[in-house]
């Protein structure tokens, strides 16, 4: 396939580029804000490679032609600007970014009448089931357990808590008997009281080249269950997003996520 990157500059853009090359891909497009480290120069630079003979520009419309669909791990201000071109031309999307707000949200959803789109907090095989084993359990189990969900990544991530922990909340959320709008606590300090049945905790903590870690914490009285996936490499999550691509490709207009492409 002839894939484009959306915020190719970024660790994830350069680990896709890697992944997708690796699998006989060919790069159409780079995209990235003008600030970004090799903008203006061959994204070839990235890798050690020469002659991919592709410019790192702003997202533009012309180059997004060149490409049979793009994947984009940027940030959400330039994913809704991709979006809209991808939409005028007709191009699937694999979106890996996370922090949209839920108008953002809805923009995408209303772009996938259009287009093919693949969007997902997470691209990893793992976290994916992890998503699965948790909703499995949010069913069986009932509100005489406490749900926590923590979560932890590098020092650089700029949102939090992570897209992953959000859509982990969602997910205990739509199925565990009585959390239907549980409050969401993203910290405790000071005296709080006592912790009620409707809530749900979601404790962020940033360090180091963490690359991701999340656990979903199930406790009651005499046990408890912890759902946890742990990354220990980046790739994990370019490899699924290539996957995805691949996926996409020949695939009628609508929303997927990364449970399509594992047949969940």
């Amino acid at each position: 396939m002839r894939i484009g990157i959306c915020g190719i500059c970024g660790r994830m853009g350069v680990s896709v580029l890697k992944i997708m090359l690796e699998r006989r891909h060919v790069l159409a497009a780079a995209f990235d804000h003008e600030g970004a480290p090799r903008f203006g120069g061959d994204a070839g630079m990235l890798v050690g490679s020469e002659g991919l003979n592709v410019t790192i520009t702003a997202i533009n419309q012309d180059d997004i032609l060149k490409a049979d669909g793009i994947i984009d791990f940027s940030a959400p201000a330039a994913s809704m600007r991709l979006l809209e071109e991808a939409c005028a031309a007709g191009k699937p999307l694999v979106i890996g970014t996370t922090g949209f707000s839920d108008d953002q949200k809805k923009s995408i959803e209303n772009a996938s009448r259009q287009i093919p789109v693949l969007f997902s907090p997470n691209m990893s095989v793992g976290v994916n089931l992890l998503f699965k084993l948790t909703e499995t359990a949010a069913r069986a189990l009932n509100t005489e357990y406490d749900v926590e969900i923590f979560e932890a990544h590098h020092r650089f991530k700029k949102d939090a808590p992570s897209g992953t922990a959000r859509r982990l909340l969602e997910i205990v959320r739509e199925n565990m008997g009585g959390l239907e709008k549980a409050k969401e606590v993203p910290g405790r300090d000071g005296i709080v009281g006592e912790r009620s049945k409707n809530e749900i905790g979601i404790l962020a903590m940033r360090g180091g080249d963490i690359v991701g870690e999340h656990t979903v914490f199930f406790t009651t009285f005499g046990e408890r269950i912890e759902l946890t996936h742990r990354a220990t490499s980046r790739e994990i999550l370019s490899s699924g997003a290539v996957t995805a691509m691949e996926f996409l490709a020949g695939r009628p207009a609508g929303l997927y996520t990364m449970y399509d492409v594992l047949g969940f």
